[in-house]
Protein backbone atom coordinates (compact mmCIF):
# COMPACT_ATOMS: atom_id res chain seq x y z
CA UNK A 1 0.00 0.00 0.00
CA UNK A 2 0.91 3.19 -1.04
CA UNK A 3 0.96 6.44 1.73
CA UNK A 4 0.47 10.00 1.52
CA UNK A 5 2.38 11.93 4.56
CA UNK A 6 1.57 15.25 5.81
CA UNK A 7 4.60 15.94 8.23
CA UNK A 8 4.29 18.85 11.30
CA UNK A 9 0.90 20.33 10.42
CA UNK A 10 0.28 22.87 12.41
CA UNK A 11 -3.15 23.70 14.17
CA UNK A 12 -4.61 26.07 16.98
CA UNK A 13 -6.72 24.34 19.15
CA UNK A 14 -8.50 24.53 23.04
CA UNK A 15 -6.23 21.63 24.26
CA UNK A 16 -5.59 20.53 28.01
CA UNK A 17 -7.12 19.57 31.73
CA UNK A 18 -5.88 22.42 32.96
CA UNK A 19 -8.16 25.75 33.96
CA UNK A 20 -5.92 28.13 32.03
CA UNK A 21 -5.94 25.77 29.38
CA UNK A 22 -9.39 26.31 28.88
CA UNK A 23 -9.11 29.72 27.92
CA UNK A 24 -5.99 30.17 25.63
CA UNK A 25 -5.35 28.25 22.34
CA UNK A 26 -2.34 26.08 21.84
CA UNK A 27 -0.39 24.53 18.75
CA UNK A 28 -0.31 21.25 18.18
CA UNK A 29 1.54 19.48 15.39
CA UNK A 30 -0.09 16.54 13.38
CA UNK A 31 1.78 13.58 12.08
CA UNK A 32 -0.12 11.19 9.38
CA UNK A 33 0.84 8.66 7.17
CA UNK A 34 -2.62 7.86 5.06
CA UNK A 35 -3.01 4.55 3.39
CA UNK A 36 -4.31 4.53 -0.10
CA UNK A 37 -3.35 3.17 -3.66
CA UNK A 38 -2.13 5.92 -5.76
CA UNK A 39 -1.69 4.38 -8.93
CA UNK A 40 -5.10 5.16 -10.70
CA UNK A 41 -4.03 8.56 -10.05
CA UNK A 42 -0.37 8.38 -11.17
CA UNK A 43 -1.33 6.78 -14.21
CA UNK A 44 -4.24 9.48 -15.13
CA UNK A 45 -2.55 12.55 -13.81
CA UNK A 46 -5.87 13.10 -11.70
CA UNK A 47 -6.30 14.30 -8.38
CA UNK A 48 -9.92 13.37 -7.84
CA UNK A 49 -7.90 9.38 -7.82
CA UNK A 50 -6.10 10.05 -4.49
CA UNK A 51 -6.34 11.90 -1.29
CA UNK A 52 -6.16 15.62 -1.50
CA UNK A 53 -3.95 16.87 1.14
CA UNK A 54 -4.69 20.60 0.92
CA UNK A 55 -7.83 19.39 1.15
CA UNK A 56 -7.02 16.95 4.73
CA UNK A 57 -5.13 19.74 5.75
CA UNK A 58 -7.81 22.48 5.38
CA UNK A 59 -10.63 20.10 7.03
CA UNK A 60 -8.02 19.07 10.18
CA UNK A 61 -7.02 22.71 10.81
CA UNK A 62 -11.10 23.89 11.15
CA UNK A 63 -11.87 21.19 13.04
CA UNK A 64 -9.03 22.03 15.58
CA UNK A 65 -10.30 25.43 15.56
CA UNK A 66 -13.49 24.57 15.99
CA UNK A 67 -13.18 22.13 18.85
CA UNK A 68 -12.08 21.78 22.19
CA UNK A 69 -10.34 18.75 24.02
CA UNK A 70 -9.25 17.91 27.69
CA UNK A 71 -6.47 15.14 26.59
CA UNK A 72 -4.42 15.11 23.15
CA UNK A 73 -5.82 11.40 23.33
CA UNK A 74 -9.43 12.12 22.65
CA UNK A 75 -7.83 15.14 20.42
CA UNK A 76 -6.45 12.15 18.29
CA UNK A 77 -9.16 9.52 18.33
CA UNK A 78 -11.57 12.28 16.73
CA UNK A 79 -9.23 13.02 14.15
CA UNK A 80 -8.54 9.89 12.92
CA UNK A 81 -12.52 8.89 13.06
CA UNK A 82 -12.93 12.00 11.28
CA UNK A 83 -10.57 11.41 8.30
CA UNK A 84 -11.83 7.67 7.79
CA UNK A 85 -15.38 8.73 7.82
CA UNK A 86 -15.04 12.26 5.44
CA UNK A 87 -12.07 10.87 2.97
CA UNK A 88 -12.38 7.20 3.35
CA UNK A 89 -9.03 6.64 4.25
CA UNK A 90 -8.76 2.52 5.27
CA UNK A 91 -5.72 2.94 7.14
CA UNK A 92 -3.78 5.22 9.23
CA UNK A 93 -1.18 6.34 11.66
CA UNK A 94 -1.26 9.80 13.28
CA UNK A 95 0.98 11.38 15.72
CA UNK A 96 0.27 14.58 17.30
CA UNK A 97 2.61 16.57 19.56
CA UNK A 98 1.91 19.22 21.63
CA UNK A 99 5.31 21.69 22.06
CA UNK A 100 6.36 23.07 25.34
CA UNK A 101 3.41 20.98 27.29
CA UNK A 102 6.41 19.78 29.69
CA UNK A 103 9.15 22.30 30.92
CA UNK A 104 11.91 20.21 29.97
CA UNK A 105 10.56 18.69 26.43
CA UNK A 106 10.35 19.81 23.57
CA UNK A 107 6.82 17.99 22.85
CA UNK A 108 4.94 15.43 24.25
CA UNK A 109 1.83 13.08 22.65
CA UNK A 110 0.75 10.49 21.33
CA UNK A 111 0.79 8.15 18.09
CA UNK A 112 -2.09 6.28 17.03
CA UNK A 113 -2.66 3.48 14.05
CA UNK A 114 -6.24 2.92 13.35
CA UNK A 115 -8.40 1.43 10.26
CA UNK A 116 -12.08 1.58 9.00
CA UNK A 117 -14.04 -0.93 10.23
Amino acid sequence: MDLVVIEALAVETVIGVYDWERLVRQRLELDLELETDIRAAAQDDDLRHTLDYAAICERLTRYAEDNAHGLVETFAERVAALLIAEFGIRRLRLGVRKPGAVANARAVGVRIEREAN
